[in-house]
């Protein structure tokens, strides 16, 4: 059935207030784009898709958006979009998405992501196998060659070629790593813009940020978030009754396939054998970007949130430099908002999923000035090669710095026996300093999950005997941080010595790094409350760390303080006691390198 609209049609918010978190994406004022009689102007149609994938035959929900004055002489590029995790296309940021681009002249086809709404098939974690494919067949709709299941067809939408349309994509989180997994088996699509989505899924679960280590040994087992995710999907039949027989799959796991059970389990267990752990590692990374990345060659731009615990500025930092470096055309641009922080309504000027400003927002315009370059072809800028959000900038008019390359590690401080950071070498005080853990967490920095329920964070912290600290003079001068803070450090731990060769992962040493931000009065601020989770292979050896990418301005007078703890409430941590010293003196102290501009 269709409907005509002028201005929007009123649809039902998600009932899950985390499943709205996931799903941020994007609404937007109706102008812009479309002939001056049609602005505004679209009909809506329910249409149902039957297709074959991951080895079952299930519907995709969706909804097409045609503007007014579209047809088969006067066509029209497409945008696709889907929801994020617990979501649907009637969720209130997806939907906006098909009214928003409609409005503005394009032919929008949204659909609930597989395994959610009135979609069948099981959640596959945007697996290229099995929702990349899902997705390719409703390119096939939109570039002619099938129907949808009443007979619906899409002569309306610009062609590149026979069965070709000329298509984008856009949509937040789980809505933006389908993106790259529809481009990587489907050259067709002609524009990317994924917002705060996740490079390696083993990275985003399982944390570790110890760069030395290698890929083999998994991090600390992120169970807030990743429990919140595994309960919406297992909890449909709660949220989705009268479920598609296809989106059952067994009494063990409900709802998604059953490696994706298999995986969260095995984190649970907080054990990690070799078999298992090279088992729940590869899967994660076979449905991530970082195993498919080479095959994406549409035009992407990226967005990542400065706010999220869940996928932080790391991850789209990856899948920027892996496609650049591929020669596939890339921008990243660092917004304010992402996941964490109970997905508050973002700062003045910035993109808001709720007051929809695409024109006035610099995201919004970058966002619109990336489609109109890749699917109408227009001869325009798309930018800058890389944007950050800066909130100690009032003028929203300019509260983006801009940059041709990414921020380089630029100053160095030295970890003292003393407990400062000094700027020479030649000053670090011989010493060693001593902390342990207890066998439950000792520090906190965040619940983004429980921000997102309307549950207040509790401020973070660290609790005597279970941290070490070092920090710097007060700073001589105002100073910008933008990118990821790098640590090398070297511990003693003898308890972890005896242990890390057990065979089990889970035996090794499990510390994290962050850096703090220190007033004058003595006050502390940790960073969007971001942390890095770190398992050290060999306690006998030194290692690299990377912090998570930041941007932040440190006051003249305020001090860095880089800490290390022995554990973190939002992570599964050390098993047994593991006291940890470090030793200062000469060669053999801990360097903290920064990303400073300017510097």
């Amino acid at each position: 059935m269709s409907v005509e609209v002028s201005v929007s049609r009123r649809v039902p918010r998600s009932r899950a207030p985390l499943a709205l978190a996931l799903g941020a994406a994007l609404t937007a004022p109706l102008t812009l784009s479309a002939p001056a009689s049609t602005v505004g102007q679209y009909t809506v149609s329910a249409l149902k898709f039957t297709v074959r994938t991951g080895g079952r035959t299930c519907t995709v929900d969706a909804d097409l958006y045609r503007p007014a004055g579209v047809d088969r002489a006067h066509p029209a590029p497409a945008v696709i979009s889907t929801n994020g995790f617990g979501g649907s296309k009637s969720d209130g940021s997806t939907d906006a998405i098909g009214k928003a681009f409609a409005a503005r002249g394009y032919v929008s086809l949204i659909y609930s992501g597989l395994g959610f709404g009135a979609s069948g098939c099981l959640i596959s974690l945007d697996d290229p196998r099995i929702d990349g494919a899902a997705a390719s067949r409703l390119i096939d709709f939109l570039g002619g060659k099938r129907a949808a299941d009443d007979g619906t067809t899409a002569d309306f939408v610009t062609l590149d070629g026979i069965g070709d349309p000329r298509v984008g994509m856009v949509g937040g989180s789980y809505g933006g790593a389908i993106q790259l997994a529809t481009a990587a088996v489907d050259h067709r699509v002609d524009a990317l813009v994924p917002l705060i989505t996740w490079n390696d899924l083993a990275y985003s679960l399982a944390p570790n940020n110890n760069i030395t280590a290698g890929r083999g040994v998994p991090g600390a087992f992120k169970w807030l978030w990743t429990n919140g995710f595994y309960l919406i999907g297992e909890g449909q039949p709660l949220t989705a009754p009268n479920l598609d027989p296809s989106r059952i799959n067994s009494v063990a796991c409900l709802h998604f396939v059953s490696r994706a059970c298999d995986t969260v389990r095995t984190l649970n267990s907080g054990s990690y054998p070799p078999d298992a752990t090279a088992e729940l590692l590869g899967y994660a990374r076979s449905v991530s970007p970082v195993s498919y990345l080479s095959r994406v060659e549409a035009p992407t731009l990226l967005v990542q949130g400065q706010a999220d615990s869940l996928f932080n500025l790391n991850e789209a930092t990856a899948t920027y430099k892996t496609l650049r470096a591929q020669g596939t055309t890339t921008k990243m641009i660092w917004q304010s908002w992402g996941h964490s922080g109970g997905m508050t309504s973002p700062a003045a000027g910035e993109l808001n999923l709720s007051q929809g400003n695409l024109e006035t927002s610099y995201v919004g315009r970058r966002i619109l000035s990336w489609f109109d370059r890749y699917l109408r072809q227009r001869n325009i800028d798309t930018g800058p090669a890389f944007a950050y959000y800066r909130d100690w900038i009032s003028d929203t008019r300019h509260t983006y710095g801009t940059a041709d390359r990414l921020p380089v590690l630029s100053q160095r401080l030295y970890l003292s026996g003393d407990g400062k950071l000094v700027d020479d070498r030649s000053k670090v005080a011989r010493g060693s300093r001593t902390y342990t853990n207890a066998l439950t967490p000792t520090s906190h920095s965040e619940n983004s999950l429980a921000e997102t329920a309307g549950v207040p964070d509790a401020p973070p912290y660290d609790t005597k005997g279970t941290y070490l600290g070092w920090t710097s003079a007060p700073l001589a001068r105002t100073t910008d941080l933008v990118g990821a803070p790098r640590a090398t450090l070297r511990v003693v731990s003898p308890k972890a010595q005896r242990t890390q060769n057990s065979g089990n992962a889970a035996d090794k040493l499990v510390l994290f790094a962050k850096l703090y931000d220190v007033a004058p009065d003595g006050s502390r601020t940790l960073v969007h409350r971001l942390v890095a989770p770190v398992r050290v292979a060999d306690v006998t050896k030194g290692f690299t760390v990377t912090l998570p990418g930041i941007v932040h301005r440190y006051q003249k007078g305020h001090r860095l303080r880089f800490v290390i703890a022995a554990s973190d409430d939002a992570y599964f941590g050390n098993r047994g006691i593991k006291p940890v010293t470090v030793v200062s003196a000469g060669k053999d102290s801990g360097v903290l390198e920064l990303p400073v501009l300017g510097g």
